[in-house]
């Protein structure tokens, strides 16, 4: 009788379904484990992807990551739609919000009032994009940018005409050429600044930041560069048409700003130099007052350097049609000026007269015992305040030494060590909570930060961005770890921030300004390549219109810019749909530590386009 295989047949068949489900589980299992990883993945967007995506668009999620998977918070999803906003008339395209000329002639000419900031009101806003010329080309890249800018990107001739003598600025064809001439520097700025190399320590690495009061198209701050020394170069809108804006064009640190009424817009012991070249700036006048202000600013042992009408009078008064009295008188004045402010004369020889500050106040503050004017500032004088605040008739003191020969504000490193050292400030503890130990680990959080933006905007270490903005600086460990590449960084210290960190920016050898970015900004518009924002929108959310702050970061922002933005998902989020209505080109990336964490990274392009010249026709 043949054997019953019906059951071993069973067996077989269980044992082969069961390993096929076995097989079919684990191989989902690892497509689904693969695809996950894809998903989750924290390489971000490549920059070159950012830069070529489609406006036509602009509410396409697809290349945005899942934030609703990796935050442990509840992600808010918002209906918000994109508002398109529309560009401005070409008329506006070098508008200026708080130097507005028209505005200026409503106020008081005394101490030059009617050109310092006046902002618009609430009814006089911009929500419009401020339009580049009709054929604006993108800037040439640094160095060749000290030398030439594009006639269409600044159409003035004005300054070629009235200064041909001077050698400020030449037109040659399509462009201008900056011989890096001067009204007191005839033979180039490089051969004047070697003169002032003769009379002081210039290039020793004592003097690191510097500011040039009515700098013209800053060309003395231009050749200090290539000495590793940063100047602020400032000068009002006047009728020197667009002086600031040819600065910033050639890539070299320049503000609109005025010696008015109010104190410059940088703390006390700031700059390890001062400078004035025929700045026209009536030192003294006003009982010293300029002068004064000049004294906050400068570091103990800092220099003044000056040149123009009253100095070597002898030699000028015919042909600056002025009498010999007067010039004479103008310098007497000046001398006595500098006297009472404590300061020593260096030399003066030639063009160039040079007083320096003391470094402490010791010997000072036994010479203002017997009464002599103009006296110390009193205690509640806050010296590093100077947003808005209005000039006064007295000496800021220095702190506290009981040594005659030591600076008062403690020993700076020479440059460059002085980027990465603690700074005065902070060893003083002048600055709530932060010390030596958070100093360093900040330093030590913007190297990663740097290395992690490479990766995001690989232009950065490509010299793609010359002029850069960080708009929250905080300590200024952003501009420290960009030192490396061919840029520069204005740090600014918003006035609303918990920490007012300006000083220690300035001890690092870094420059920066004060500002309210509920307001303009004193620059022209597209004068920046880059512009970093660290919290600032969490910081001004609940102060004005987010809008009004991204018109103005569109403003100051050249064509193909960037912009990369740190804050929170919910606020990148709102700033995004915004960002999208101005043409721009965005993606939020993840942070350097990893998707988990909920600070995002928004990396913005603003695109090419220019304004178009009206159609209207006489004929």
């Amino acid at each position: 009788m043949a054997k019953d295989n019906t059951g071993l047949h069973h067996q077989t068949e269980a044992r082969r379904k069961k390993l096929t489900l076995v097989l079919g589980v684990s191989g989902l299992c690892i497509l689904f484990y693969v695809l996950g990883a894809w998903q989750t993945s924290n390489v971000p967007a490549s920059y070159s992807k950012i830069g070529c995506e489609t406006q036509s668009n602009p509410s396409s999620e697809s290349a945005d990551l899942d934030f609703k998977s990796h935050n442990q918070f509840e992600f808010k999803e918002t209906n918000l739609t994109i508002k398109n906003l529309e560009p401005c008339d070409l008329s506006l395209s070098e508008y200026t919000p708080c130097e507005d000329r028209q505005r200026g002639r409503r106020f008081d000419r005394n101490m030059m009032k009617y050109r310092e900031r006046h902002c618009p009101s609430k009814d006089e806003l911009l929500y419009c994009l401020i339009p580049p010329p009709p054929n604006y080309k993108i800037p040439f890249k640094w160095p060749q940018s000290r030398d030439y800018a594009w006639y269409d990107n600044i159409p003035h001739k004005e300054l070629s005409v009235e200064k041909a003598v001077q050698n400020w600025i030449q037109v040659e064809g399509d462009r201008f050429r900056f011989p890096g001439g001067g009204t007191m520097f005839p033979r180039g700025a490089d051969a004047y600044i070697d003169d002032i190399a003769r009379l002081i320590p210039l290039t020793a690495g004592g003097i690191r930041t510097a500011i040039d009061t009515g700098c013209g198209v800053a060309s003395f701050g231009a050749y200090l560069l290539k000495r590793d020394i940063m100047a602020v170069s400032f000068a009002p809108r006047d009728t020197h048409e667009a002086q600031v804006q040819f600065a910033l064009e050639r890539g070299v640190p320049a503000i609109i700003g005025i010696m008015g009424s109010k104190r410059l817009p940088y703390p006390a012991r700031a700059f390890d130099l001062a400078h004035c070249s025929r700045c026209l700036i009536p030192w003294f006048k006003n009982e010293g007052l300029y002068l004064m202000e000049v004294d906050r600013v400068l570091r103990p042992g800092g220099y003044w350097i000056l040149s123009g009408p009253p100095i070597n009078w002898k030699q000028y008064w015919r042909g600056w049609e002025r009498t010999e009295e007067d010039l004479k008188k103008e310098q007497d004045s000046i001398e006595d000026v500098a006297k009472s402010l404590c300061w020593k004369k260096v030399i003066e020889k030639g063009d160039l007269a040079i007083w320096r500050k003391p470094i402490n106040h010791i010997e000072c503050k036994k010479l203002k015992q017997n009464n002599k004017s103009p006296p110390l500032c009193t205690s509640d004088n806050n010296a590093d305040f100077a947003w808005y605040k209005d000039l006064e008739s007295c000496i800021t003191p220095l702190p506290e030494t009981n040594n005659p020969e030591e600076s008062s504000d403690g020993a700076l490193e020479d440059w460059p060590d002085r980027a990465f050292a603690v700074p005065p400030r902070i060893i003083r503890g002048t600055i709530q909570d932060i010390n030596a130990e958070k100093f360093r680990e900040d330093n030590e959080v913007w190297k990663e930060r740097i290395a992690y933006y490479k990766k995001i905007v690989p232009e950065i270490s490509h010299g793609r961005f010359r002029n850069i903005m960080d708009m929250n600086a905080y300590l200024g460990g952003f501009a420290a770890s960009m030192l490396k590449y061919p840029s520069w960084v204005m740090n600014v210290v918003p006035v609303d921030a918990e920490k007012q960190t300006l000083g220690v920016i300035y001890e690092r050898g870094l420059i920066g300004t004060y500002q309210d970015w509920c307001e303009g900004f004193s620059t022209y518009p597209r004068t920046y390549d880059m512009i970093h924002a660290g919290g600032l929108f969490s910081l001004y959310e609940n102060k004005c219109d987010l809008t009004l702050i991204l018109l103005e970061m569109d403003r100051i922002l050249r064509p193909e810019g960037t912009v990369v933005m740190r804050d929170n998902v919910e606020t990148l989020t709102k700033v995004e749909r915004i960002a999208k209505g101005m043409k721009w080109n965005t993606q939020i990336v993840d942070h350097e530590k990893g998707p988990y964490n909920p600070e995002k990274i928004l990396v913005a392009v603003k695109t090419y386009w220019t304004g178009q010249p009206s159609n209207n026709n006489n004929n």
